[in-house]
């Protein structure tokens, strides 16, 4: 078979997240602006328009012209002027009109004297609209022009085409790139920076790899804690039977090192007499003993001689195990009652597979925190110097890759974890 390629590390994966992050951003921000920048400039065009073609029409200027029968000389007198009010307000026409339509002014003389292309009021009233007419699509306001007395007698539409409405939003189109390219830029940077990070702290580990190493860390972690309390347990009788046979009180003694090998005795039976146990959780479990002993837990175990062997490795099982009994003896200590105790169970499922369930006394978990605790730094725990939110989140990970699954119940509180049936190792061929 011809050799994979190499996995994609953690910090390169986090780099193309977030420059993709970056690129989608920019270019979301990037319409968002021209949609906003066509939405403004023809909101602009409708009020220049109309402001426009209302003024004009009320100009003592127009009125007179309109008044007179002779247009042909209303649009010399009004031409020019016309065209200067054009150039002032950046609109592509005035026409003024008559009240059947027909033009008294235009751009092109030779649209003089037909008939306004556009709708025309039913009604002495202002109206906008888009239309298209002798210079194509417009954005146009038709307003009424009136004597002093208010009788109608022509009308003034003033417009601007689409077309310098889009070469309008064209001059525009660099910032809203500065913009864009700003923005992805930044997104860039801040993903070169995310990927030294990364990088700094999980090296070139692919992301499969890496979370095996927080496993593994995890697992050395709690497995040291359950020693350490296992070993001063068993360093404090030891200085205890010492002292009493320098007292030369060897029943004592006797009774205090019997004591401790009877407790320990009865969780070593039951761990050895699963067929396929593995010696990292035993020893895991023993040292939690003491763990608890050590601080005023009761601690109750059980577990099926015919329990199967977990799927998990060894390092995989102690960080999952570990780190719930760690959560159910903080909730246990923590709790306001007397009886404070914590419950590890293994058992084989209906299908040939493994349960483990971890109860406490403790408060419990409120209904809407138990699926965000399994979230990625969320802890109900304060900060330490260790840090929180990263043991159950492990414990997930962990569990449904392996193709189980782990839930949470309350009164009393309680983790089960439901792990498929190991499959069998094939000899090497």
């Amino acid at each position: 078979m011809a050799p994979t390629s190499r996995a994609r590390s953690t910090a390169s994966r986090v780099f193309v997240v977030l420059l993709v992050a970056a690129v989608v951003i920019g270019a979301l921000v990037a319409v968002f602006l021209v949609a906003e920048a066509q939405r403004s400039i023809r909101a602009e065009a409708e009020r220049v328009t109309a402001a426009t073609a209302v003024a004009f029409a009320s100009s003592p200027l127009v009125v007179d012209g309109l008044r007179s029968s002779d247009h042909d000389a209303a649009t010399r007198e009004l031409g020019p002027h016309s065209l200067e009010v054009i150039a002032g307000a950046g609109l592509d026409f005035i026409t003024v009109m008559t009240l059947d339509g027909t033009r008294i002014t235009h751009p092109d003389d030779d649209q003089i004297g037909g008939i306004y292309l556009g709708t025309i009021p039913s009604t002495s009233r202002t109206l906008t609209e888009e239309f298209t007419g002798t210079l194509g699509p417009s954005i146009r306001t038709i307003a009424p022009v009136t004597t002093p007395d208010g009788d109608l007698i022509g009308w003034v539409a003033a417009g601007v085409t689409t077309e310098s409405i889009t070469d309008t939003l064209i001059r525009r189109l660099p910032l809203t790139l500065g913009i864009t390219i700003g923005l992805i830029a930044l997104g860039v940077g801040l993903a070169v920076i995310a990927r030294r990070v990364t990088r700094r702290i999980a090296g070139d580990l692919p992301p499969g790899q890496l979370r095996d190493a927080v496993s593994s860390y995890e697992s050395i972690r709690t497995l040291g804690e359950a020693l350490r309390a296992q070993t001063h347990e068993h360093g404090n009788r030891m200085h205890a039977a010492v002292a009493l046979l320098e007292l030369g009180r060897r029943d004592e003694a006797i009774e205090i090192l019997t004591e401790t090998s009877r407790q320990s005795q009865s969780l070593v039976d039951q761990v050895t007499a699963r067929g396929h146990g593995d010696p990292a959780v035993g020893a895991l479990l023993l040292g939690k003993a003491s763990q608890a002993k050590e601080r005023g837990i009761d601690w109750r175990v059980h577990i099926e001689p015919d329990t199967p062997r977990t799927p998990l490795s060894p390092v995989d099982a102690v960080s999952v195990l570990g780190n719930l009994v760690d959560n159910a003896m903080d909730a246990a200590a923590d709790s306001d009652s007397e009886d404070r105790w914590v419950r590890v169970s293994l058992h084989p499922s209906d299908d040939g597979g493994i349960v483990l369930e971890v109860s406490d006394s403790g408060p419990g978990i409120p209904p809407l925190l138990q699926e965000r605790i399994f979230d990625q730094g969320y802890s109900t725990k304060p900060a330490d110097g260790n840090g929180r939110g990263i043991g159950l989140a492990l414990v997930r990970s962990v569990v449904t890759s392996a193709g189980g699954s782990v839930t949470v119940s309350d009164d009393p509180t309680m983790f089960r974890v439901v792990l498929p049936r190991a499959q069998s190792r094939r000899p090497p061929t």
